[in-house]
C-alpha cells in the first residue's frame, strides 16, 4: 500500500464518528477471538471471505456510478431534470476525493462498511493466527519477507 492509500484509509476514519470507528475496531477483536484456536481451514474460509469484502471506497465508486448514470440515461430519456444527479453525485466523490468526507460516508460507515486497511488488518491478523508468518526471521531479506507476504 502506497503513502496515498495509506493517507485515504486514515481520513475515511479521521472523518467517521468515534463510536463507529470503535464499532469496526470491536468487530475485528471478536473476529480474531472467534478465530484463535480454530482449524486452518476455518481461518483461510475468513480469510476468503475478507477477501470479497467490499471496501467503503469501492461501494462508494459503485454507488456514485450507477447513481450517475442512472441521472445521466434519466436525463436524456425522460427529463433533462435528471441531469442535477449525476451533477450532485460526482460533487459528492469528488469532495471524498479531496477531503476523505461526503455525505454518504456516515451512513455506509453505520452500516458497517470498512475501508481496505479495515479489511486487511483483520485479514493480516488472522494470517498471523494462522501461521502464515513463521517463516520470517529478523534475518530474513527484504524480498523473502514481500514473498511471504504476497504468498500468504
Amino acid at each position: 500500500m502506497n503513502n496515498t492509500e495509506q493517507e485515504e484509509q486514515g481520513r475515511v476514519r479521521e472523518s467517521s464518528f468515534d463510536e463507529t470507528n470503535e464499532r469496526v475496531d470491536h468487530h475485528i477483536r471478536q473476529s480474531i477471538a472467534r478465530y484463535k484456536g480454530r482449524s486452518h481451514g476455518e481461518i483461510s474460509e475468513r480469510i476468503r471471505e475478507l477477501d470479497q469484502e467490499w471496501s467503503i471506497e469501492r461501494t462508494l465508486e459503485v454507488n456514485a456510478s450507477t447513481l450517475a448514470l442512472s441521472g445521466t440515461l434519466l436525463g436524456a430519456f425522460v427529463n433533462k431534470r435528471w441531469f442535477i444527479l449525476p451533477g450532485i453525485v460526482t460533487t459528492f466523490l469528488l469532495q471524498h476525493g479531496i477531503q476523505g468526507w461526503c455525505p454518504p460516508l456516515p451512513i455506509m460507515r453505520a452500516l458497517g462498511i470498512r475501508s481496505r486497511r479495515e479489511i486487511d488488518e483483520e485479514r493480516y491478523a488472522l494470517k498471523a493466527l494462522r501461521g502464515d508468518f513463521d517463516d520470517i526471521s529478523p534475518k530474513s531479506s527484504p524480498a523473502e519477507i514481500l514473498d511471504t507476504v504476497r504468498g500468504t
